[in-house]
């Protein structure tokens, strides 16, 4: 029990009698004069208690809540989710492989361009018909959006022998180098969780980016103006524009989405089967692990998740309607 001197407030320890600054002798030693009562202790720092100041009572912890805000998994929606990241790398391993069998003439220019313009005009259509689907007054000017396409071309037809030419005289140990680097940057800055399907932001911007650049620089490593032309169309066409469909894709569908992502991992498997089975292999592997592997063992250490809340947390405001606001 703690007594505080009259003088200067300084309270007694259990072993002292006396006040050491003021001689004051403790009221618990003074024969015939009853102690006080003692004030129930309250949870104000501001007030002057007959208490430590780092006491607490047994009602200090009752407005305690652990795990208010934690999400509850389930296996199988975490392995649906998981297919946004098996997709995106699938379309690196597929561009890669686009790469080596341009790299390789294994697979000519004319027949790269036309994959890609054929595969740019039916994902068009179908981006066209669904948001038709979804925002019946919405007007998309298809004219403009079809002279647009035309100028980029023209354009990146007549910059074609400058980006051939752009590395020549760099190492290829430092262009396969960078290339994996920006690569990396891509995969990790990529717009996994937006739901955005007309425009790119930041951070996804930088991950197009980098996927660009290393296109340019892959492209500079080909032989003929009309295969740098191929590879860097096919580029932007799938790190700029084919994102954006797979969002829209899982949008309307979960069924539609879990197709593409077979459809991909087979295309990745089937491109990179006759350049090296190893790589496969590896792929294969990676991909069972990032899908059925990695959502079990994030379920699982949700377990150890350990968070609390109280009325000591900071105010937050909550604005409404942009005029009121409250804390909470």
């Amino acid at each position: 029990m703690y007594n505080y001197c009259p003088r200067d407030g300084r309270p007694f320890r259990e072993d002292e009698q006396i006040c050491p600054l003021t001689i004051e002798q403790s009221p618990s030693t003074r024969p015939g004069i009853p102690l006080p009562p003692r004030t129930p202790w309250r949870k104000l720092l501001y007030v002057k208690q007959d208490y430590p100041d780092n006491y607490v009572d047994d009602t200090f912890l009752e407005e305690l809540q652990k795990n208010a805000n934690v999400r509850h998994y389930e296996y199988w929606s975490v392995v649906l989710e998981s297919t946004i990241i098996s997709q995106h790398i699938s379309s690196i391993v597929i561009f890669v492989a686009v790469f080596i069998n341009l790299y390789l003439e294994l697979l000519g220019s004319h027949a790269l361009i036309t994959i890609g313009t054929a595969g740019s005009a039916i994902g068009y259509g179908f981006w066209d018909w669904s948001n038709t689907m979804l925002t019946p007054d919405s007007n998309f000017q298809r004219r403009k959006i079809f002279k647009g396409a035309v100028l980029f071309f023209l354009t990146l037809l007549g910059l074609t022998p400058i980006l051939k030419t752009l590395t020549e005289k760099t190492s290829e140990d430092t262009i396969w180098a960078l290339t994996v680097i920006l690569f990396l940057a891509n995969l990790a800055f990529h717009d996994y969780g937006s739901g955005n399907r007309r425009n790119i932001k930041y951070p996804g911007s930088l991950s197009t980016n980098a996927a660009i650049f290393a296109s340019v620089v892959l492209a500079s490593r080909l032989k003929t103006n009309l295969h740098v032309f191929g590879l860097m169309s096919f580029a932007v066409q799938w790190f700029a524009l084919f994102p954006m469909l797979r969002r829209q894709v899982r949008s309307i569908s979960s069924r539609g989405n879990l197709a593409l992502t077979i459809v991909l991992f087979l295309t990745a498997t089937t491109l990179f089967s006759q350049i090296s089975p190893a790589i496969v292999v590896i792929y294969i592997l990676g991909m069972i692990f990032l899908t059925f592997v990695c959502p079990f063992w994030l379920i699982w250490i949700q377990r150890y998740k350990n968070e609390i809340h109280g009325p000591w947390d900071e105010a937050r405001p909550k604005i409404l309607h942009g005029r009121s606001f409250d804390y909470n």
